[in-house]
This record gives C-alpha cells, sequence and structure tokens, in this order.
C-alpha cells in the first residue's frame, strides 16, 4: 500500500510541474485616447486679447496640453504652428506673440506684446486654433519629442485627423 501511494504521489508530482500557464498580456490601451479640439477665436480690446475655450470633458491633470495656430496654406496643405509662437519687429524686438495656459477644464489662448490694438487684424480675427490633449499614459510609452511638427505629433500620438472634435 506504501507503494502505490508514493507512486501516485510520484506520479502527481510529475504530472503538476509539468503544467504551465501561458498569461497573455493585453498591450492595447482602452482607457488612454488622444483628443484634438479646433476653435476660431478673434482677439480685441473687449475680450483682452484672450479667448478661453472650455474642454468637452475634464481632462486628468497629468495630461499634456498642446496649442496649434492655423498659420496659413503652402501647397494645399495646412500649416499648423505650435503654441508660443512670437513675432518680431524688423529690429528684433518683440511686437506680439500667441501664448497659452490650462486646467484640467480649460484653455486660454492669449496674445501678448506691445500695442495690440495695432496688429494686424490678419493676425487677431478669425484665428484657427487646435488643442491636442495627449494623456501621460503615452507620454510614458512614447519616445517621440519633436512636438514642432502638428502632423507628426498625430501621428506619434495615433491620432486621426477625422476625429477632430468642433467647439463653439
Amino acid at each position: 500500500m506504501k507503494k502505490i501511494t508514493l507512486l501516485f504521489a510520484f506520479i502527481g508530482m510529475i504530472t503538476l510541474q509539468s503544467c504551465t500557464v501561458n498569461e497573455v498580456q493585453n498591450t492595447q490601451d482602452n482607457d488612454t485616447i488622444s483628443q484634438v479640439f479646433e476653435v476660431t477665436r478673434s482677439f480685441n480690446s473687449a475680450n483682452g486679447f484672450t479667448a478661453n475655450v472650455t474642454f468637452p470633458y475634464t481632462i486628468y491633470s497629468s495630461d499634456m496640453v498642446l496649442v496649434y495656430r492655423l498659420s496659413g496654406v503652402y501647397q494645399g496643405a495646412d500649416v499648423w504652428k505650435l503654441l508660443p509662437e512670437t513675432y518680431y519687429f524688423n529690429d528684433g524686438t518683440l511686437d506680439f506673440r500667441y501664448d497659452f495656459d490650462f486646467t484640467k477644464y480649460d484653455a486660454q489662448i492669449y496674445m501678448d506684446g506691445y500695442d495690440l490694438p495695432s496688429v494686424s487684424a490678419a493676425y487677431r480675427t478669425n484665428q484657427v486654433f487646435r488643442i491636442v490633449i495627449i494623456p501621460a499614459g503615452f507620454l510614458n510609452k512614447n519616445s517621440f519629442s519633436d512636438y514642432s511638427n502638428y502632423n507628426k505629433t498625430l501621428e506619434a500620438f495615433h491620432i486621426k485627423a477625422d476625429n477632430i472634435i468642433k467647439v463653439n
């Protein structure tokens, strides 16, 4: 009887040692979503040369926010410039600049400079901005660092250009 019990114990040990569990790790990130919001704003003395853009939803405090301004069209393609964007007089001194700050609820885009009412209306009225929200999870997984190119930023963070939300 002892030999049979010993035989079953030996077979059981061999059987249990040969079992392995293969766990499949999910590499898809289902809760990290980059987003782009597009707004058109005008700057004037009445609004203090400031435009407040409320996000359609609250972002996380760890998210990164980038703002690009449509500065023109070249060979049929939109040209987006990353803020802050600065314009200088011919003598090299500051004329004006666009800049922004943000919270998890909104972004404030503003003009800064000397004699802003005299800045050409082409730079003050109907300015189109794209606000790109990049979750911190993407920043930790992605070695991308050149945010000045709008199209490459969208590509690096897997943002589709047709998913842009227009905000009033």
